[in-house]
């Protein structure tokens, strides 16, 4: 089991509500009460003689640790800020990815092994965008490069195209420990970045690869199946007034299509459909 630092371990605490230290000693909440062993006494000291006791000294007051507010988001936020202003400084995706590596409000970057920030031809026209690394991408550094990136290789060479022509990337850039899904938190504070990397490749058309991605990108609550295979505007607040609204389709992730094999027949509709717009529009 991977051991957590302490400051890690006592922000999950926290979270988790343990965010008050009421006594001394834990107390076993599994025993029944009439069993638990009786809390230790101590024996006052025999009074010396024609020795004045001192007054007794007032109790200590419990020791609380709490949160610094009750909305997990309202942490998220400041960070989700500095994001913000960081994303928005970098005028290029070298800047961009500098950004990325150097900041520090994300907890998922202690665990996490290389940045993984996008694969490709940014000037293709083409954007590809996924949730997040998964082992194989945190252990390389690239998207898409386990077996879902084989599966999206073979996605895009049946419309001719491979990572030559296409520009691939995920909401998050670092891999979420054990692949977990990662909080709101974590997406608040990263989708800035993300934001501004869309805005900076400036893509003609982009392809949202699965449920998480499609949700978050167009704001919805509305599911993968429903939003398949339907063309969308993609608008961003952190686009910034120089990048218009862009074509986004979403469709199955490749992870998904392996785990469902009948439904890429529905992901083989998208990507046609994707090959005819990319025919048509001006890249």
């Amino acid at each position: 089991m991977t051991q957590l630092d302490p400051r890690t371990a006592l922000t999950w605490l926290v979270e988790a509500g343990a965010d008050e230290a009421i006594a001394d000693m834990p107390v076993d909440r599994f025993v029944a009460r009439e069993t638990r062993p009786a809390a230790p006494t101590q024996r006052a000291p025999a009074a010396a003689a024609n020795v004045p006791s001192a007054p007794a000294p007032a109790a200590a007051a419990p020791v609380i640790l709490r949160p610094a507010a009750s909305d997990p988001l309202a942490g998220a936020e400041a960070n989700a800020g500095r994001a913000r202003a960081a994303a928005q400084a970098a005028n290029t995706l070298e800047e961009l990815q500098a950004a990325i590596a150097a900041f520090d409000g994300l907890a998922l970057k202690p665990t996490a092994t290389n940045l993984v920030f996008a694969d490709g031809n940014p000037e293709s026209g083409l954007m590809l965008i996924g949730e997040a690394p998964g082992a194989e991408e945190d252990r390389r550094g690239l998207p898409f490069v386990g077996p879902s990136g084989q599966l999206l290789d073979r996605m895009l060479g049946a419309i001719g195209r491979d990572r030559t022509s296409a520009y691939i990337t995920n909401i998050l850039n670092w891999r979420p420990p054990g692949n977990r899904k990662p909080s709101p938190a974590e997406w608040a504070i990263t989708l800035p970045f993300l934001e501004r990397h869309i805005a900076l490749a400036k893509p003609k058309l982009v392809v949202l690869l699965g449920d998480t991605s499609a949700k978050t990108l167009l704001d919805t609550t509305e599911g993968i199946t429903r939003l398949r295979g339907k063309w969308k505007s993609l608008e961003r607040p952190g686009f910034g007034p120089q990048t218009k609204p862009i074509r986004a389709l979403a469709t199955f992730h490749p992870a998904y299509l392996l785990r469902s094999p009948a439904q890429k027949r529905e992901a083989w509709r998208d990507m046609l459909a994707v090959d005819r717009a990319l025919r048509t529009v001006e890249l």
